[in-house]
């Protein structure tokens, strides 16, 4: 080995070890028991096979957990992404009003989870929430109701929730990506009279290719984990309304003492995950803007 590979393998060896011991180490115990019977009050586990994995496809949860990380994905996700990149984009100028807002987007970023579902448990209280509390205000009592105790609304509540506490994130992503665009192409454009919605789709979008690509991801990564927001807010409920595969995980550990059940949905959550975001990478491996990335 010459010394530059050593010098290498000598900085790498000690994140390896790590991961090896906190990441591989754990996601191997759990796929073995995912095939034992363990209740997590003693060492005592008895061989079921595969017979937990055929129970998943049977168990009417995981079809609704499904489509609830799908609502969230696709209308929670996207909602994020949109609003954070329209809004790095007006806020692209390093202006002290620019950096304010930006500060203010960023701010649930740097606060609880858990501190973020309760405020927001206060916000759609059905009595003396801010939000009822205005739609009484203005003459539309009529729409106040119990958001996070309505089957039809308790999922939409958490998704808003979740778009307001990730955003920030995006916004700081798409602006490093806008910041990462060369200064000659904004001054060009600029001589050429190119601002506002025009620059966006002329330069902006394009040039944002591999940031997009990263946000989508991470989005998919993000939805498929959340557990505090929901564990909080709703518990899962009503009637398992807003239920996720982490939620649902925790309930048959902690709650039922089925781990070896739970270890099965962890490692299908992990599957869904890979293959939605090996889908979403195969998607956008190529640019079709053309731009560089």
């Amino acid at each position: 080995m010459n010394r530059r590979a050593l010098f290498v393998a000598s900085y790498l060896a000690p994140a390896a070890v790590l991961y090896g011991l906190f990441v591989l180490v754990p996601f191997v115990q759990t796929f073995q028991l995912s095939f034992f019977s363990f209740r997590g009050v003693s060492s005592e586990r008895r061989w079921v096979g595969p017979q937990y994995y055929q129970a998943l496809a049977t168990d009417e949860v995981v079809p609704k957990v499904l489509a609830h990380l799908g609502f969230l994905l696709i209308g929670g996700g996207l909602c994020a992404l949109v609003m954070a990149m329209v809004t790095a984009h007006a806020l692209q100028e390093n202006t002290r009003l620019a950096r304010f807002v930006r500060g203010v987007f960023l701010f649930p970023q740097v606060v609880s989870v858990v501190a973020v579902a309760v405020m927001w448990q206060f916000l759609y209280a059905p009595n003396g929430g801010l939000i009822n509390g205005f739609l009484r205000a203005v003459g539309l009592g009529g729409m106040a109701k119990s958001w996070l105790g309505d089957t039809t609304w308790a999922l939409p509540a958490v998704g808003v929730a979740w778009v307001w506490f990730a955003v920030g994130f995006y916004i700081m992503l798409f602006a490093a990506g806008i910041k990462g665009i060369p200064a000659e192409i904004g001054e060009a454009a600029s001589l050429e009279g190119c601002f506002g919605w025009k620059r966006f789709v002329s330069i902006t979008w394009p040039m944002l290719w591999s940031v997009r690509r990263v946000a989508v991801v991470y989005v998919a990564v993000n939805v498929f984990n959340v557990f505090a927001l929901v564990n909080v807010m709703t518990n899962g409920g009503p009637a398992r309304a807003t239920e996720t595969f982490l939620t649902y995980i925790y309930e048959q550990g902690f709650s039922a003492s089925k781990f070896g059940y739970a270890s099965a949905l962890a490692i299908v959550n992990l599957a869904v995950i890979l293959v939605v975001t090996f889908a979403l990478g195969a998607m956008f491996r190529k640019n079709p803007e053309g731009a560089r990335t």
